[in-house]
């Protein structure tokens, strides 16, 4: 009998979810911004919309048919650098120009949506290519000539833990594995890394690690490393306490393993890029859910030294999220709204300014973003890269697609584009997590 109530209840289980993944369209979820409006620097926020059943409209993974690419925008050529990854997330280009492509996954995190709703977003975790073990391990891209021909490839680091970001100053190479900043002995032209890393310091994880992606990235004199800890939860609802140090970026002194909160009231913080003409840090942030189809947009954001940004109490300045209770109106008076409105649950992950000269002249300076795409939007948002101009330092416009076609019209994922970096020769790198490829992208 036991058995029986068991399948029963799963059986249950997958209807829900396939109701929810196929119909909660009809659940409130109605397009009510037009495109341009949730994008920008003074995005349109409509009145929250709460419903009973939050909406969860997942683009299933099913990677890239034979001889199908993305689309590539007018004048830009797409093409496959590498292919045969298990889930590239995250790209880092060394000063030589090897490229680093970090294969992660979500480590295991028992206490994260327990429950029904823990159950069903399991399911669309897999649902949408997320849900296998971390392959854990860091693989080098060599090209020779330059020409994006691979020439080398190997496994250059293994063992880690959900790695992420990676930053090199000098000879030492920074990891930002799920749970701890590491580091390991690096020497130019190496196609492998034998000798056992040493932790800097721990990073907030635990049974929870609700978002466990950790990004870092060097200063420029070298003497700073800032790494991004997403938060805990979608709006504080597994406790306060549970979010110590997260939702924030910290400032690490790399020598002695000292950290510091050096912003926050970030929901989770993916990229992080230097803006070339001003020099300040930029972050790519991927806001609240379940407060409607067009709230709260993700964002890209200038990020100020001790600035808060609002999460969990407000969003885009003072806009007060009642869900949090008791309310912080002393934290809503010092709530900075973010720079650019990146589109409501695009899920807005990589980031990278260009500063090359492959490219035509006009995307000098600008933002490239990787738009991983929305699992509880109806329609649709993101699954694209998109580009942000710049001029003298802040954004410049309306963003322009560059590639897409990542969904194909029967709504089935062929990729996911995660993290964005330029080589050397200034072609656009694009990490797809689903179609496990890294994409580079040329002046045609």
């Amino acid at each position: 009998m036991t058995a029986m109530r068991n399948r029963s209840t799963h059986q249950m289980l997958a209807a829900l979810l396939t109701s929810l993944t196929l119909s909660l369209g009809a659940c409130g979820a109605v397009e009510t911004t037009a495109r341009q409006e949730s994008f920008g620097p003074n995005p349109t926020l409509p009145a929250p919309h709460r419903t009973f059943i939050p909406t969860v409209h997942i683009a299933p993974a099913k990677g890239w048919p034979t001889g199908v690419m993305p689309t590539a925008a007018a004048g830009l050529a797409v093409s496959a650098l590498a292919t045969g990854f298990d889930h590239p997330r995250w790209l880092y280009v060394l000063p030589n120009g090897d490229i680093l492509v970090a294969e992660t996954n979500a480590p295991p995190k028992p206490d994260d949506g327990k429950g029904i709703m823990g159950w069903i977003m399991k399911r669309v975790m897999k649902r949408a290519g997320a849900g296998t073990p971390s392959a854990d391990r860091i693989t080098l891209l060599r090209s020779a000539h330059g020409d994006g021909i691979v020439t080398n490839r190997s496994v250059f680091l293994k063992g880690l833990h959900s790695p992420f970001g990676m930053a090199l100053i000098g000879n030492d190479l920074y990891i930002a594995n799920s749970d701890s900043l590491m580091r390991f002995p690096y020497r130019s032209g190496a196609t492998q890394i034998t000798e056992p890393g040493v932790k800097v310091l721990d990073l907030p994880a635990g049974s929870i690690n609700h978002h466990w992606t950790k990004n870092v990235i060097a200063s420029r004199d070298g003497r700073h490393l800032y790494v991004t800890v997403g938060s805990n939860s979608n709006i504080g609802e597994n406790g306060m306490n549970n979010e110590v140090n997260r939702a924030a970026i910290l400032e690490i002194d790399p020598t002695s393993g000292a950290s510091r909160i050096f912003a926050y009231g970030l929901r989770n913080p993916n990229g992080l890029a230097w803006q070339p003409q001003s020099g300040v840090l930029w972050t790519s942030v991927n806001e609240r859910d379940e407060l409607g189809n067009d709230l709260v947009p993700d964002y890209m954001t200038s990020v100020k030294d001790g600035a808060f940004y609002g999460w969990p109490y407000s969003y885009y300045g003072a806009h007060v999220d009642i869900r949090m209770q008791p309310p912080r109106p002393d934290l809503v008076a010092k709530a900075i709204a973010p720079d650019y409105a990146l589109g409501a649950h695009t899920a807005s992950l990589g980031l990278a300014f260009y500063d090359g000269n492959l490219l035509p002249a006009r995307f000098k300076g600008g933002a490239f973003i990787g738009q991983h795409g929305s699992w509880n939007r109806q329609p649709y948002s993101g699954y694209k890269v998109i580009f942000v101009p710049f001029s003298e330092g802040h954004p410049a416009g309306l963003p322009e697609d560059i590639l897409t076609g990542f969904v194909d019209a029967k709504g089935d994922a062929r990729g996911r584009p995660v993290g964005v970096a330029i080589d050397r020769t200034g072609a656009l790198l694009v990490a797809d997590d689903v179609g496990n490829v890294v994409w580079r992208v040329t002046a045609r």
